[in-house]
């Protein structure tokens, strides 16, 4: 099965170059990029409709913007007033989301192929004609915070990633998360709004993917027909800002309403796209993903320190962190889970991993590359991914041989390169300290 990768598209297993090649691709007039893979196999369509913008792009006073339209895009423009395009939507057969990351944000629309017209006319009219009514800013303005206090109130590993984060990175905008701070959700401007949205909501900044029963001519024929007409503008300003080098080891501790301690490290490691991200990759797989992982057998089967262990790679534009997470055991410290976490790290860039374990993480990112090629969605989905964060969408279609070319010296090299103590952050969070302890 992983001697050659092959990829099934359009229902059919293809290799790579013939995958690659079943994806057509034009630019309208205003630049928007507009990938299309025709796929028969049901008569269905996904449109994903990416772009350049995400907490990445804003800066202290605004932060959290571009989360908030998430849920601005769906509440009426010109043609289509408030709520009406979860309404012409629905009536059509379709389904609609979105999502918002440091990096990107990404509208999908899932529908019968003859809807097709019917969604680029809904997303015609809220790229173009995007309503700014107070009232309804108002209220979407109090579901992000409340999106914001649960999230916090609600999600461990959120608090601590939060916090951690905004100590492990001093200058650039990835430090602060996707929902931003509560102050300043609550003190956005209407005119914040209209600007950031004729910046980046621009069609010259976006790509879109239409994946399923289509034909590359009637795609074409409407993008040029509903997209085309909306102005380019000005290109983004870009995010100039670096990182500084990291020279010493940092250190948060944090107290919540917690039933046991829990431990997060991040480590400084470059941007999707480098050429040390498929040997991370690997390397990712080879410390969390299964329980024979390096971390989940030494911490939770071999030694009970932690009830759960996992790490955390993002794809990002710019250098980010690599995460690792743990929660302890009844009467397991902090210190003691983090002590077996480093010992972990450790004896990968003492003594690197070996063929077996490397030959299994290239196995299961490979069944993940194959999975991520059955549904439209996911096919949508990992074109764009590829075409934003590696320049490419072809990209998809080598990642197999990609990661075959990773060596276990590979894996060991960058283990040694970025998990040192100098370039870590760690985080505790801690239940309430008890009076008189």
């Amino acid at each position: 099965m992983f001697a050659v990768p092959w990829l099934l598209v359009a229902g059919t297993l293809l290799s790579p170059q013939e995958a690659a090649g079943e994806v057509q691709t034009f630019t309208l007039q205003n630049d928007m990029k507009v990938l299309v893979l025709e796929d028969h196999s049901i008569p269905n369509v996904v449109t994903y409709f990416f772009w350049r913008v995400g907490s990445r792009n804003e800066v202290p006073g605004i932060t959290g913007l571009s989360h908030f339209f998430e849920h601005m895009m769906f509440n009426g423009a010109e043609k289509y007033g408030p709520k009406e395009f979860d309404r012409v939507m629905e009536a059509a057969g379709g389904a609609n989301n979105a999502y918002t990351t440091k990096d990107t944000t990404v509208y999908t629309d899932f529908f019968p192929s003859s809807a097709l017209e019917t969604v680029f006319d809904l997303e015609a009219d809220r790229i173009a004609h995007l309503a700014f009514d107070e009232e309804m800013i108002e209220s979407e303005r109090g579901v992000v915070l409340s999106e914001y206090t649960t999230g916090m109130e609600n999600s461990n590993f959120r608090y601590l990633n939060t916090y951690l984060t905004s100590v492990a990175m001093i200058a650039h905008p990835y430090r602060w998360s996707v929902l931003g701070w509560e102050s300043d959700i609550r003190s956005w401007q209407k005119e914040d709004l209209e600007a950031y949205f004729a910046t980046y909501y621009a069609p010259n900044n976006g790509v879109l993917v239409v994946v399923g029963d289509v034909s590359f001519d009637e795609v074409k024929r409407l993008s040029e027909a509903y997209l085309g007409p909306i102005p380019a503008h000005e290109p983004p300003r870009p995010v100039r800002t670096v990182e500084p080098e990291q020279n010493g080891e940092k250190r948060i501790v944090l107290y919540k309403q917690v039933t046991s301690p829990n431990v997060m490290l991040a480590y400084h490691v470059p941007e999707t796209g480098s050429e040390d991200y498929y040997p991370l990759v690997l390397l990712d797989s080879i410390l969390s993903e299964g329980n024979s992982s390096r971390l989940y057998r030494s911490l939770v089967d071999e030694t009970q320190r932690a009830t759960a262990v996992f790490t955390y790679l993002p794809p990002a534009f710019d250098p980010t962190l690599f995460y690792f997470y743990g929660v302890c055991s009844k009467d397991v410290s902090a210190q003691e889970l983090e002590e077996g976490m480093l010992e972990v790290v450790d004896r990968i860039v003492s003594e690197g991993v070996t063929d077996r374990e490397l030959q299994k993480a290239k196995n299961m990112r490979r069944i993940e590359l194959y999975q991520g090629m059955e549904t439209l969605k996911d096919k949508a989905n990992n074109l764009g991914r590829y075409e934003l964060f590696f320049g490419d969408y072809r990209k998809l279609f080598e990642a197999p041989e990609a990661f075959e070319r990773v060596t276990a010296a590979d894996v060991q090299r960058v283990a040694a390169k970025y998990l040192t103590a100098d370039n870590r952050t760690v985080g505790y969070l801690l239940p309430p300290e008890k009076e008189g302890e």
